[in-house]
């Protein structure tokens, strides 16, 4: 029976199962979506058990469809920056606070001045610490809720808690490990010298491996959780946002991944780390070893689709639009939605304007303006929130001759076209890549276990699907709603911090 690989993805609304066979056919996925809670304005939590229940369902009814098969490793991805909690016994404290969780600006103002100060900090990691990182929840936890601080013994990302539950192993990887803003990226080890300036126990910390490194192996009570057999090696994985860059084949420098989930991200590859003093882009260890990863993360994606879905719901007979029917809405307005701008702020934002008390809004709006005007707005808010991070790239010596889309967004021809056109670049989706991190996962497990022999062969995997190319027309429209668009963070940023502590949210 030939071998393949089986890829987990904990992300922020659904866990995604996927196997992978050798030659990088898909056999099967199962999706299985959970909730999340947001107790306060800019906080953000999740019910670890609902990982590892979507985890158990997706898995479980996957082997069930597609046996029989020989798993020969499994990968493991997730949402990254969470803060998952445990006790001595490996038992989770609180719910866990997630990458878009926003309480912890002055905890995080605190470690900067606590390291020295920023380049002192960048110094330490090569990055700064931005409210989402988990150093700076760590942080908060301490501050906040002591007596749990108390009982702390180790603080794992999403996925490296699903590894603890299938494997029994602590363990993490590099690339989620960057994401926590307290490991040193060049060196690619856990800065010891930053945790004790911040009197953090480096023992909070999980052992720290490549990516594609066996760290443990699928033991009996994972076997009987999951239903797969004892002793499969699990390898490292990868934070999702960096793993997907591995899934759309961006190996090397000169392609620019962007991916609309829940968040947005505009990532590279790199072939050392680059140096961003001013801390707008975040620069992390890529799942290739003596790679790095450089990227910007808008909190505001599919997240603000979400919630204008649930907007145009409340004012219409309509049960239900899907996605796919909003971007058939939004085709009927013209490229700059009729002068009106969406601010995609609804979570505060981190790139390119590290700042939790953010809020969005419509600018521009008149009466004739239709729903078909505030989903296309929507749509090109997070499409301009992406090409503003790009801007930071491009003045850092980061250029895109293409553009390769993933994440659920991807699906949409309206979003890659207008990608294509405000980034001035083809846009090219691949074999794989609409199934998102799980699928980098699958191939971050194959390179583990030898069924991929390298990431040449992973790149002649991820062969492209569809290509979108430049439209003028729209290009015009949305390089002057971008110009718009761009002058308005300047203009309405006090405005919308005094919004923020008279109404309630997280302070500036």
């Amino acid at each position: 029976m030939p071998p393949c690989v089986l890829g987990i993805d904990i992300g922020t609304s659904a866990c995604k199962a996927l196997l992978l066979a050798e030659n990088g056919q898909l056999l099967g996925s199962e999706t299985i979506a959970y909730g999340l809670m947001q107790p306060r304005p800019g906080w953000v939590e999740q019910d670890p058990a609902s990982w590892i229940n979507g985890a158990q369902i997706a898995v479980q009814r996957l082997l069930a469809a597609q046996r029989p098969v020989r798993v020969a490793a499994v990968g493991l991805t997730g949402q990254m920056h969470g803060l998952t909690p445990l006790d001595a016994s490996g038992r989770v404290l609180r719910p866990a606070l997630l990458w878009n969780d926003q309480r912890n600006a002055e905890e995080c103002a605190w470690a900067v001045d606590a390291a020295g100060g920023p380049q002192a900090l960048h110094a330490y990691t090569g990055n700064g610490m931005l409210p989402g990182y988990t150093g700076g929840k760590l942080l908060w936890m301490r501050r906040h809720e002591p007596a749990l601080f108390r009982r702390l013994r180790h603080a794992l990302n999403p996925k490296d808690y699903l590894r603890l539950v299938l494997t029994g192993e602590i363990a993490t990887e590099v690339s989620d490990a960057s994401g926590t803003g307290l490991f040193d990226v060049r060196r690619r080890v856990w800065s010891q010298p930053l945790m004790d300036r911040l009197d953090l126990d480096p023992a909070l910390f999980a052992p720290c491996h490549e990516s594609p490194e066996i760290t443990g192996r699928v033991s009996a009570r994972g076997a009987a959780l999951f239903g797969l057999p004892a002793g499969i090696p699990v390898v490292g994985g990868g934070g999702d946002s960096i793993i997907q860059t591995l899934g759309s084949g961006v190996l090397a420098p000169g392609a620019v991944q962007t991916i609309i989930g829940t968040g947005g991200i505009v990532a590279s590859t790199l072939d050392e780390p680059l140096d961003d003093p001013a801390h707008r882009l975040q620069v992390f260890c890529h799942v290739l070893p003596e790679k790095w990863h450089a990227m910007g993360v808008t909190l505001n994606a599919g997240f603000a689709m979400s919630w204008a879905q649930r907007l145009l719901r409340g004012f219409s007979d309509e049960a239900h639009w899907s996605y796919d029917d909003m971007a058939a809405i939004a085709a009927h307005s013209p490229a700059g939605s009729r002068g009106l701008i969406f601010l995609p702020y609804l979570n505060g934002e981190r790139a390119p304007y590290a700042d939790p008390a953010l809020r969005g809004g419509f600018i521009g709006l008149i009466s004739l303006h239709q729903p078909a005007d505030i989903v296309r707005a929507v749509m090109e808010g997070i499409v301009y929130a992406l090409y503003d991070i790009y801007t930071l790239m491009a003045a850092a010596g980061i250029q895109a001759d293409t553009l390769r889309a993933s994440g659920g967004g991807a699906r949409s021809a309206l979003w890659r076209q207008m990608q294509a056109s405000l980034f001035d670049c083809q846009v090219v989706t691949t074999q794989g890549a609409a199934e998102g991190a799980a699928f980098g996962a699958a191939l971050v497990a194959g390179l583990g276990v030898g069924l991929y022999a390298d990431p040449a062969e992973i790149a002649r995997i991820c062969r492209p699907l569809t290509i979108e190319v430049v439209d003028p027309a729209m290009r015009e429209g949305m390089q002057a709603g971008f110009s718009v668009y761009r002058a308005l963070h300047a203009a309405l940023a006090e405005h919308l911090h005094g919004l923020s502590r008279t109404f309630g949210g997280p302070p500036p």
